[in-house]
């Protein structure tokens, strides 16, 4: 029987939930979307999902870690193209500095895993400089146990996304300038500067007190707007896995299902290039259109794409990376 997530088994949510401390819409957001990323195929799956890939491959981020990011991304904004990729819309600096941190904080999560996971400490290179000089590599040192800071043998890149996240999309030619391509979710969501503004105390010394100052807001107006402000929790983030640009890949590599007239794309392994969509058209005869679960389309149609269930992520791959790194 295929798991849909209107048949998540209770226990399954219960799980996910108490084990990195997430409200159960969460939790079921997360199984839902393992199973859109065919992570989890079906029953029998679910709970090697939840044991062998979920729980042994999350950490947790706590005040101080955010801080780091959050302050390290500060550095860098003036040096941050404001545009969204692939458009010419424009995000204010809180925007942009939000997503930045939510980068970086993946980051830090792949570090703390090195750590947790193999003990191996990782400089994440987060300094001030151009783009250009960071593309290939997220982990610009690393330093084993006794052992002296050395650079890596292998160009790591660490691509970040919320909880819904399940494609991994490499645009351009980014695949082939890192030799390990990582992905990770991470447990933010729009509001997460909010709550460690609150953590830090800037609503209730600063911003309510000078409302109150100004006859604006009564105590209790001002008590109802803080107690209504998320608070800030160690945050939860997924290693989901990761590529090789060694592996090798077969052209037009997808699996989906039909419809009346359009075609639902459910997986990818590998290269996308222009005019697959088309070719997939024509070979599933489909009056209709293309388009990727999730997220309809893409901002480009080149590069390398992939679903989160074609990700590597046992014990033995990851050990196939710490030999060579």
């Amino acid at each position: 029987m295929t798991l849909s997530s209107k048949t998540i088994p209770s226990l399954i949510i219960d799980k996910v939930s108490s084990s990195i401390n997430v409200e159960h819409s969460t939790a079921i957001t997360i199984i839902e979307k393992a199973l859109a990323g065919g992570e989890i195929t079906d029953f029998s799956s679910s709970d090697h999902w939840l044991n062998e890939r979920f729980i042994p491959n999350c950490v947790f981020i706590d005040e101080d870690g955010y801080a780091k990011m959050c302050i390290n991304a500060l550095k860098i904004l003036d040096k941050t193209a404001a545009t969204y990729y692939g458009s010419s819309r424009q995000r204010d600096m809180g925007q942009l500095w939000a997503d930045m941190t939510r980068g970086y904080l993946g980051e830090y999560a792949f570090k703390l895993f090195l750590m947790q996971k193999y003990n191996i400490d990782t400089e994440l290179g987060h300094e001030r400089g151009n783009l250009s000089d960071y593309l290939p590599t997220d982990i610009h040192k690393i330093k084993r146990n006794g052992e002296n800071w050395v650079s890596p043998k292998l160009n790591i890149s660490i691509k970040t996304t919320k909880w819904n996240g399940i494609w991994f999309d490499i645009p351009g030619d980014q695949f082939n300038h890192s030799d390990i391509h990582v992905f990770i979710k991470i447990g933010v969501g729009r509001n997460h500067l909010f709550a460690f503004f609150k953590k830090l105390s800037i609503f209730k010394d600063k911003i309510l007190m000078k409302g109150k100052e100004i006859g604006l807001l009564s105590e209790q107006e001002a008590v109802n707007l803080y107690d209504n402000l998320p608070s800030f929790s160690p945050v939860p983030a997924y290693i989901c896995g990761f590529i090789e640009k060694s592996a090798q890949f077969k052209p037009l590599s997808y699996g989906g299902k039909c419809g009346k007239k359009n075609f639902t794309i459910k997986s990818w392994n590998g290269q996308i290039c222009p005019g697959d969509l088309e070719k997939i058209k024509q070979r599933e005869y489909i009056s209709g259109s293309v388009k990727f679960e999730g997220i309809g389309k893409f901002a480009h149609d080149s590069g390398y794409l992939f679903n989160t269930g074609n990700l590597k992520y046992s014990p033995k791959d990851w050990a196939s990376v710490i030999e060579r790194l």
